[in-house]
């Protein structure tokens, strides 16, 4: 006797006669997988936060190349207009980087991974932001998903929920500013590399006055290829690499800042007091509110802290921001601003000009190898918010490769690399100077900043359940200041700045059309579903024969026959002996563990009919295993499933007869003989064959369309799917056990 399920299962039921599916049974098997939080130990912390030092702090620790010359680029008009500046710079850095990031929005991670993605599946996982429904109640239970059960006390998340839910144009908007965030985040990640290489490199200038610009350029456009050519190599080797250099770095800055200090005008720590800003507006007004653009750039990579908070832990970053950043950064700006307050007319190069003249060549050598870091810094957040667009189906199918097998969330995107690469050195080449770059680089790191205030204000009223007071407070403060910042930098727009819209809007559109088409082609599948009656028609046609082996149909539906199955039978008149539909569902968590990932329902008419229904689960951090692992552990999980259901069955005939359920071990027995042909039934066909079947979906755009529709689907989208990378390379399908079904949705 067997227990048949299908799609119209009943309602609830007692507790001992639950359907046993292991829709419900896999999801109950919860094993506490947390990692990167707060709970690591002093030593691990200790070693990730050096390792954060190479990773995370190169960009805003590169910044003392070229802030000064940013902030006074027609240079100094007043002596206290650098203490102005200086103090405007050093709680610039208090408030953004150190109170914002470190001290809250670390804390809003996901499972520990943050960036603009993270907060994006953090809040879909307490309110239905997502575009497309496969949500299943299963997925509570998965270990990593935590959501809070709703009470009396949590009103104002409810309603705040449900207008989320309930309104579509909230949830355009929510995934327009995420995308727009990775967006900048990616326009980062190329300006990055260009501004920090050609600052340092610029530096030669001071022992070759004789080489031009351009000359300095071309030095810096092989340096920039070498840093592209060793992503590859991973962050885990990159970051050891990188961090003794980079600590050095900060042990060079904080020493000639405190050389500058002492011999310069150690008077210039007044600059603690923050009257010294309101007295630099005072005295230049527009000039001071315009100068706002190159002050920022003292926080650039600020967002990395988060973005990368994946391959690291929140006491880490904290720990090697307060102790190492922080004093180092600030000691560098006000060593500057007392070397300038002699000297003024060196504003344009301050960094060189400050050194002492036996530091210039050993400062040289390690500044350039700093930039390079500030570049991976960047680079590495990038891929790792690009790694959980992917899953979301909210960017095209590239390469992910996972760089290290002891360090979760530590990617490198091939295709990626090579386009962001590309796309730094042409900046360098056309923009030539920090000047200009720098134009165009604020706008991407104020935009981010922004962006994250207002995803972090959802996470507040939805999740964190602030008090009202603090949130009103937290959205205020930072909104005004970073509006500041933003303003002056939009001055800049036709210098430079228009760069970084230019290129956002593009990739804006790319993942727009790409999650756009996503969506429609989950629901075209989701309206033309196989009907119950029409399944057991099918089945039952004398010409469709049970064929050896095992039988994968990839789809994405979680629920339903997807409408290429009629068209398989119809093409290839054959189901094999096991059949199974196979959706792989990412949900908007960074891991599943490995004894939560199948879920499995009987389909099909008859359960001697051997069809299931199996969802994979995934987080969006999760890497797809190997075809052959991936179907050995897929057949294990099977089995597993028709033992269970055997044993439900044979409870609820000892039940229905009386026996109360006492036996226990009789239960186990029968169930046991009873699932053991189907067993055996299983492997015998696992060792004739396992054939992966896939639709081939040619998506067009249904008559009667718009043309901008018709554009977007028959064109833009229809050339990103030819020319990235097929499904069944994404999942790792063997090419020779591979069968492709041609079929067209008109969306």
């Amino acid at each position: 006797m067997s227990v048949q399920e299908d799609d119209d299962a009943a309602g609830p039921e007692p507790d001992r006669l639950r359907r046993h599916d292991s829709f419900y049974g896999d999801a109950e098997k919860v094993s506490n997988d947390k990692s990167h939080g707060t709970g690591e130990n002093w030593a691990r912390t200790l070693q990730l936060a050096f390792q954060s030092i190479g990773v995370v702090y190169g960009d805003v620790g590169t910044s003392p190349l070229y802030v000064y010359s940013s902030t006074f680029p027609d240079g100094v008009k007043h002596p206290d207009d650098l203490v102005g500046v200086l103090s405007l710079m050093l709680y610039t850095l208090i408030l953004i980087p150190m109170v914002k990031y470190v001290f809250i929005v670390l804390y809003a991670n996901d499972n520990g991974d943050g960036g603009t993605f993270a907060l994006y599946s953090l809040i879909s996982r307490h309110a239905k932001i997502r575009m497309i429904p496969n949500d299943q109640t299963e997925d509570a239970n998965v270990s990593n998903y935590s959501i809070e059960a709703p009470s009396s006390q949590l009103r104002r998340a409810e309603w705040v929920k449900q207008k989320l839910e309930s309104s579509n144009a909230a949830k355009i908007a929510l995934f327009t500013i995420t995308i727009l965030g990775t967006s900048m985040v990616m326009g980062d990640g190329t300006l990055t590399p260009a501004i920090s290489v050609l600052s340092a490199v610029s530096g030669i200038r001071e022992k070759a006055p004789s080489l031009t610009q351009l000359q300095v350029v071309w030095i810096s456009v092989p340096i920039l290829i070498v840093l592209f050519s060793v992503q590859r190599f991973g962050t885990d080797k990159v970051g050891y690499s990188f961090a003794p250099v980079i600590s050095v770095w900060f042990v060079l800055i904080a020493g000639i800042g405190a050389y500058n200090l002492a011999v310069h005008e150690i008077t210039i720590l007044r600059a603690f007091n923050p009257m010294y800003i309101i007295d630099y507006f005072r005295r230049n007004g527009k000039e001071a509110w315009v100068s706002l653009g190159g002050a920022v750039l003292c926080i650039t990579g600020t967002e990395a802290m988060f973005a990368d908070l994946g391959h690291f832990n929140i006491r880490a970053i904290q720990l090697s921001f307060t102790c190492v950043l922080f004093p180092s950064v600030a000691l560098c700006y006000m060593g500057q601003a007392a070397y300038l307050r002699k000297f003024p007319e060196d504003v344009g190069d301050t960094f060189y000009k400050s050194l002492p003249a036996p530091l210039f060549w050993p400062v040289f050598v390690v500044a350039i190898m700093a930039a390079i870091i500030a570049s991976q810094a960047m680079l590495s957040g990038a891929f790792a918010i690009l790694s959980k667009a992917l899953p979301l189906g909210c960017f095209p199918r590239v390469e992910v490769l996972h760089t290290s097998n002891k360090y979760e969330g530590q990617v490198y995107i091939p295709e990626v690399n090579f386009l962001i690469g590309v796309a730094s050195v042409a900046i360098t080449v056309a923009f030539q100077t920090t000047a200009n770059i720098g134009n165009a680089y604020g706008i991407c790191v104020v935009m981010v900043f922004s962006i994250t205030i207002h995803l972090i204000t959802v996470v507040m009223l939805l999740i964190w359940k602030v008090r009202l007071p603090f949130i009103a407070a937290f959205y205020v403060v930072f909104t005004f200041t970073e509006f500041l910042y933003l303003s002056s930098i939009l001055s800049k727009f036709a210098e430079g700045g228009y760069l970084p819209f230019c290129f956002s809007l593009v990739l804006m559109a790319l993942m727009a059309t790409w999650h756009y088409v996503h969506v429609k082609r989950y629901w075209y599948e989701l309206d033309h579903i196989v009907p119950p009656d029409e399944m057991a028609a099918l089945l039952a046609r004398r010409d469709v024969r049970r064929v050896p082996g095992v039988g994968l149909l990839y789809t994405e539906l979680v629920q339903g026959i997807p409408p290429v199955f009629p068209r398989l039978v119809d093409k290839i008149p054959s189901v094999h002996a096991v059949f199974v539909f196979m959706s792989i569902k990412h949900l908007p968590i960074p891991r599943v563990a490995p004894a939560e990932r199948f879920i499995f329902q009987r389909v099909g008419p008859d359960a001697g009919h051997r069809i299931f229904r199996c969802v994979a689960r995934y987080g969006y951090t999760d890497p797809l295993e190997g075809a052959k692992e991936f179907a050995a552990f897929l057949l294990d999980r099977l089995k597993v499933f028709v033992y269970e259901e055997a044993v439900f069955a044979c409870q609820c005939a000892e039940d229905g007869g009386g026996g109360g359920g006492g036996d226990d071990d009789g239960v186990l027995r029968r169930a046991e003989e009873m699932a053991a042909e189907e067993k055996r039934l299983i492997d015998a066909e696992a060792e004739r064959g396992l054939v992966y079947l896939m639709g081939e979906a040619n998506v067009e755009a249904a008559p009667g369309s718009s043309l901008m529709k018709q554009i977007v689907v028959n064109y833009v989208y229809t050339r990103l799917r030819k020319n990235l990378r097929e499904e069944h390379k994404a999942l790792s399908i063997p090419k020779d056990q591979l069968l492709k079904v041609g079929i067209t949705y008109e969306i």
